[in-house]
């Protein structure tokens, strides 16, 4: 009985889906998040909008970003391929910046990549906000990967391989910076949830 046990509970182990902590980014991909901390991380305005839950990054309170400022490539992207999984919850808003730099109030400069799928904002998870409009939504409370691609002055943009974004930026216009610039996730307002893991970027050379 306590060997059937044993091959029981190994089992149960080996099918069990590995949390955010236990993830282990793809050949050429870099973690930006441990699944546990804030380290590497930078809130501007009011810290108690962000916190972990189940190995995820959760933003719920009034506007803030958290930006980061870890040791990656010395948190400035240029061309990268950014993956990630996000959730959202009931009527709940937020964001994926990218090209961005920190500062200490408002919102951000550089794009912005929509997280929304049931809150008022007609633009939904997945568009480039103000940009490239995605007006179809996804599920709440339910991940959704997305991957966020920036090459030669072009944003991609996918969603559960979804392609939702193919933008080709001119000069004069875009917001992409010519160096590169951070990231940021956003909190939106204290009415809107949403979460963040298994955060992992591949920089071109």
């Amino acid at each position: 009985m306590k060997s059937l046990l044993g091959i029981l509970l190994a089992l149960t182990s080996f099918l069990m889906p590995l949390g955010a902590e236990d993830a282990k980014p793809e050949e050429g991909f870099v973690s930006l998040f441990d699944g546990k901390t804030l380290d590497g991380w930078k809130i501007n305005e009011s810290p108690a909008a962000f916190s972990i839950e189940d190995g995820a990054i959760k933003a719920n309170g009034d506007r803030c970003h958290l930006f980061y400022e870890g040791k990656v490539n010395g948190a400035k992207f240029k061309d990268f391929e950014l993956r990630l999984d996000v959730m959202t919850r009931k009527s709940s808003n937020g964001g994926v910046f990218i090209h961005t730099v920190f500062q200490k109030n408002g919102w951000p400069s550089g794009y912005e990549i929509q997280v929304n799928n049931t809150q008022g904002d007609p633009q939904k998870s997945g568009g480039l906000y103000n940009t490239v409009k995605n007006l179809e939504p996804f599920e709440d409370d339910k991940w959704m990967t997305y991957v966020i691609i920036v090459k030669d002055g072009t944003v991609i943009v996918r969603v559960n391989d979804k392609e939702l974004v193919n933008y080709k930026t001119e000069p004069g216009t875009s917001k992409l910076l010519v160096d590169g610039g951070t990231l940021a996730i956003q909190a939106h307002d204290k009415g809107s949830t949403t979460l963040y893991k298994n955060i992992r970027i591949k920089v071109a050379k």
